[in-house]
């Protein structure tokens, strides 16, 4: 695990930009149009029916939020803007961390190198999927907001990519196939403890090798961060985040025969993202 600021030198560093920030830290993912081919690229719609994720249906917030002002905010997050505030570039900084995490590991082994199918699940602006292309592997990239699924394959489309990358709008229950690598980056903040195993259970569903995910994770000191930032003045400002604890992210792996083989955490003053890799048994 890695060292952590002391929880009072954290508040007294975080505290403030809570209050400032306009943004939320509970955002990380990722609704449905057609969308044309582009070059090695493309977007794909997704009709398959999907299963509810519950009464209060945050499935379709996430969706809605990510095809409005969440995209706006989200795809200037996750790009080289310097129209950012502190607590945006938190987090810009440390989900690049975790993203760089995963691409050590993929280069230590070659699996990209190889051409190796991946699938990326709720991709975003495809800050994974891309490398990974670019690396030569073989990616099938999803997400729930069909704004960001677009924004991926332009961005891919200026790309050189050795591989190849496919992105298509699709939430995570509705996806299909098998994949060398199944990766899931700063998801799972969307879907509540009741239905994260279920969820867990469905992408190990997709590899028979590998599954790559990260989770905010729940301690009661983040837990009360997140309830700071609930209290911060202004408007709604992204969909509801649910922290999970390690360990029953581990038991949900293992109990689809997966061990994990290593773990990193990433935490920035506004961040915080466990990430672990699990094996197939």
């Amino acid at each position: 695990r890695l060292p952590l600021a002391s929880p009072s030198r954290m508040l007294r560093t975080v505290l403030p930009l809570l209050i400032l920030s306009l943004s939320s830290a509970s955002a990380f993912v990722t609704p449905s149009i057609p969308l044309r081919a582009m070059g090695r690229t493309s977007v794909l719609r997704n009709s398959r029916p999907t299963i509810s994720m519950q009464a209060v249906d945050d499935k379709t917030e996430v969706r809605e939020y990510f095809n409005s002002e969440g995209f706006n905010r989200w795809n200037k997050i996750y790009s080289e803007s310097d129209d950012v505030n502190k607590v945006q570039m938190f987090i810009r900084t440390g989900h690049q961390q975790t993203i760089d995490k995963v691409l050590g590991w993929v280069d230590a082994d070659g699996s990209a190198a190889a051409g190796q199918t991946f699938c990326d699940a709720g991709c975003g602006v495809g800050s994974l999927a891309i490398p990974l292309a670019e690396r030569g592997a073989n990616v099938k990239a999803s997400d729930i907001s069909s704004a960001m699924a677009s924004e991926a394959a332009r961005r891919a489309e200026q790309m050189d990519l050795k591989g190849s990358a496919t992105f298509e709008t699709a939430d995570l229950e509705s996806l299909t196939g098998k994949y060398d690598t199944v990766s899931c980056i700063d998801v799972l903040i969307h879907y509540p403890t009741e239905k994260m195993d279920d969820m867990v259970g469905h992408l190990c569903s997709l590899t028979d090798s590998r599954f790559i995910i990260s989770f905010a994770p729940f301690t009661p000191f983040y837990a009360a961060l997140k309830w700071v930032g609930s209290m911060a003045p202004g408007p709604s400002k992204a969909t509801r985040a649910y922290l999970h604890k390690e360990e029953d992210v581990v038991a949900s792996l293992e109990k689809r025969g997966f061990k994990v083989q290593r773990s990193e955490m990433t935490a920035t003053n506004f961040y915080f993202s466990r990430l672990l890799e699990a094996v197939k048994q």
